[in-house]
């Protein structure tokens, strides 16, 4: 197998693609897409979203301390993609997409009552990075809708038809091809008589 060496860059594909909602008093709430979200503690519950400082949602989390991850599914993929290239100082994107701000239950910020997750965040830290800056975030409510559970309170999140951006191109989550432990989970065989 041949392969070429290129410059150092961000090739770790795919990544969720998630809308982050934020805002301040008394000002239209905000929405920005990001790709660069992810899991970084999980007790206590901790995230990182990476922002450019001229983003317009930028200043706004750095000033309250908070924002949402509303998680996206295929019905939200053109919405996603439009908050990703409209900046929030010339238009309202909830307005523009027919999107709903819900009211968080430990925050000021609100979520997007559409998506089927919203992950309410209180930043602890702020890194410098250069061309981002990454919002590191204690996770303090997670809001999950009612549509995903069954009668067990199971939560079937893989069902809601989850989106993820792989180099400049959104995809539909597919086929199930294994869960976490299969590959040393004891298989269930016939008895042979043999050890």
């Amino acid at each position: 197998m041949a392969k070429q060496s290129w410059k150092p860059g961000n090739m770790l594909y795919p990544v969720p693609a998630v809308m982050i909602s934020c805002g301040r008093e008394n000002e239209k709430p905000n929405i920005i897409t990001v790709a660069w979200a992810g899991t970084i503690c999980s007790t206590p519950a901790m995230v990182s979203v990476s922002i450019r400082p001229s983003r317009y949602s930028h200043q706004i989390i750095k000033e309250t301390g908070e924002f949402v991850i509303n998680l996206v599914t295929r019905d939200l993929v053109f919405a996603t993609d439009y908050c990703g290239v409209k900046s929030g100082k010339d238009i309202n994107k909830f307005k523009e997409m027919h999107l709903t701000p819900a009211d968080s239950k430990v925050i000021k910020a609100p979520g997007i009552e559409e998506s089927p997750v919203n992950i309410e965040c209180k930043v602890t830290e702020v890194k410098e990075l250069g061309t981002h800056d990454m919002f590191i975030a204690e996770v303090v409510n997670v809001n999950v809708d009612e549509e995903y559970l069954d009668e067990t309170g199971k939560f079937h999140l893989n069902s809601a038809g989850l989106v993820t951006y792989s180099h400049g191109e959104y995809f539909a989550l597919g086929e199930k091809i294994g869960k976490f432990g299969y590959s040393v989970q004891k298989k269930s065989t016939k008895h042979t008589g043999k050890e």
